[in-house]
């Protein structure tokens, strides 16, 4: 963090930092913000622990985000149950979610729909099926909320993953407002996982209209062709992307060290060091190539004797 002379950041600039750093993955400049935080005082604001809290849930260091959640006490606001609540749910712990969540009624905060749709993403990695319809009924039925978009999206993500490809397509229909991409491509991904030809060409459609420069979806709806053995609609959709002069982007990842954030894609030699690094990735595997032998003959020796 640097400070200009006779200007050093406040609460608002924390505030308003924190929230990069998950976007970013770099999280050793949000624990060093934090640290700053703390020295200045700055965790008696409510804006500063909220988005201490959400950077540390995105981050996916849960046990360090419920440790902040804790600390706060009174200072907790809808805000911080939801970011707890969301965090939980695509970290894995979705029991703790809904726990949370019955706490949170209890101690008298009213959920919005953003809080709806940290416990559908819950439900989803529990593959609570009952349990989110129950969930999204009660939107209006309790709390006579009209759920959004994003509800709707997060309900066909937890039918389609469950399976329930027909229903999750059903919800899509009854939606009143126009189906986005992101609802259509819940569906074109269960129908992957599902082997599903017959929905995933309709939400494709939907998709190529939505999205035509996205070659994703060209990719899915090819892979479920091919998976199908339908080797017509793979050649037509190969076609439809030549005469589009669509292109398959690479893939990439992203890695920080030394507070710098590195961005390589397979067999990247672009690197100024790239020499060093495939040296010792070389290395890397054979050490453990060797070592793989080793365990093999001893797993050998070890047969024989007996």
């Amino acid at each position: 963090m640097e400070i200009e002379k006779n200007v050093r950041p406040n609460e608002v600039t924390v505030a308003s930092v924190l929230p990069a750093c998950p976007n970013l993955g770099a999280l050793d400049a949000g624990e060093r913000i934090e640290a700053y935080a703390r020295k200045n005082g700055f965790l008696k604001n409510m804006y500063v622990n909220n988005a201490l809290l959400e950077m540390y849930a995105k981050c996916g260091k849960i046990d360090v985000a419920s440790r902040t959640f804790n600390e706060m006490g009174s200072f907790r606001n809808l805000c911080s149950w939801n970011s707890m609540i969301i965090g939980l749910a695509v970290h894995g712990k979705w029991d703790k979610a809904i726990e949370l969540y019955d706490q949170m009624l209890r101690e008298g905060t009213t959920p919005d729909d953003e809080t709806f749709v940290g416990l559908l993403l819950a439900c989803t990695h529990g593959g609570m099926v009952v349990k989110g319809r129950k969930i999204f009924q009660s939107m209006e039925k309790d709390f006579h909320f009209i759920p959004k978009l994003e509800n709707y999206g997060c309900m066909v993500y937890l039918l389609g993953r469950a399976g329930q490809l027909r229903e999750a397509y059903e919800v899509i229909q009854s939606m009143p407002m126009k189906p986005d991409s992101v609802v259509w491509g819940a569906l074109l991904g269960a129908c992957s996982f599902h082997g599903n030809v017959e929905l995933a060409e309709i939400a494709a459609k939907s998709l190529f209209e939505l999205e035509p420069w996205n070659p994703g979806n060209y990719v899915i709806l090819s892979n479920i062709y091919a998976a199908a053995g339908q080797w017509d609609g793979v050649a037509k959709l190969r076609k439809m992307m030549k005469g589009g002069q669509i292109t398959e982007a690479a893939g990439y990842s992203v890695i920080e060290e030394e507070d710098q954030l590195h961005q390589f894609i397979v067999e990247d030699k672009s690197h100024p060091r790239s020499t060093e690094i495939f040296a010792l990735l070389n290395g890397i595997y054979t050490m453990l190539k060797l070592q793989r032998n080793t365990t093999n003959c001893q797993s050998d020796l070890e047969n024989l004797s007996c």
